[in-house]
């Protein structure tokens, strides 16, 4: 499984980060947690607002944190 975090380093993005590493732990998945900071490779999302979160090069979310439960949702999709 692949997950990007698209963000700049904001504190929701690292809260963002904080809250997928825990799921991933929780859960006991394979994942790869990738911090996205280039704007330009946000763009090729067509991501406008941060922080935002990519699971399988799949828009899961934008513009705000999602809750530990929104995330282990879809990584157990």
């Amino acid at each position: 499984m692949e997950i990007k975090i698209l963000g700049v380093g904001c504190p929701k993005c690292e809260r963002m980060e904080k809250n997928v590493k825990k799921v991933i732990d929780d859960i006991g998945i394979q994942a790869e947690v990738e911090k996205v900071k280039d704007i330009e490779n946000m763009m090729e999302y067509g991501v406008m607002m941060t922080p935002a979160l990519v699971i399988n090069n799949e828009i899961k979310c934008q513009g705000r944190v999602p809750s530990t439960q929104e995330i282990k949702s879809w990584l157990q999709d």
